[in-house]
């Protein structure tokens, strides 16, 4: 559950309806959505952990899919930053912060010591 008061989910729900695509199914309830999105981001938890109660994990995961390759996000947060007076005061973020694998940045791994590569061309192959 979120600290949000019920007068800002009416005004949250209000903007995300109304920036949702006018064809194609429309969500079966979008503050459950919401809150399992704001779930997701907040625990830092992968889909399929999402609680039993925020329904099917997959079907969150396809309608989250779904709406951001048609930036419905982006367009949510920017008419809910326009309604606020404190909006540059705020950080947001997106699904492009995520906490890669140790070896995704770079870092030597173990202890093993790489042969130079002149080394590696001047000496012979072998086979068995």
């Amino acid at each position: 559950m979120t600290k949000m008061t019920e007068r800002d989910w009416q005004i949250a729900l209000k903007v995300f309806r109304s920036c949702l695509p006018r064809r194609g199914e429309k969500g079966h309830n979008d503050r459950l959505f919401l809150e399992a999105l704001h779930y997701f981001a907040v625990h830092n938890v992968s889909w399929r952990a999402l609680p039993e109660r925020f329904g099917n994990w997959n079907s969150v995961w396809k309608r989250y899919w779904r709406l951001s390759q048609s930036s419905i996000f982006e367009m949510f947060f920017e008419t809910l930053a326009s309604l606020s007076k404190t909006a540059d005061l705020v950080q947001m973020f997106d699904s492009t912060v995520v906490r890669a694998h140790v070896s995704a940045a770079g870092a030597k791994g173990g202890k093993s010591i790489r042969r130079s590569d002149a080394r590696a061309v001047a000496s012979r192959q072998r086979s068995i």
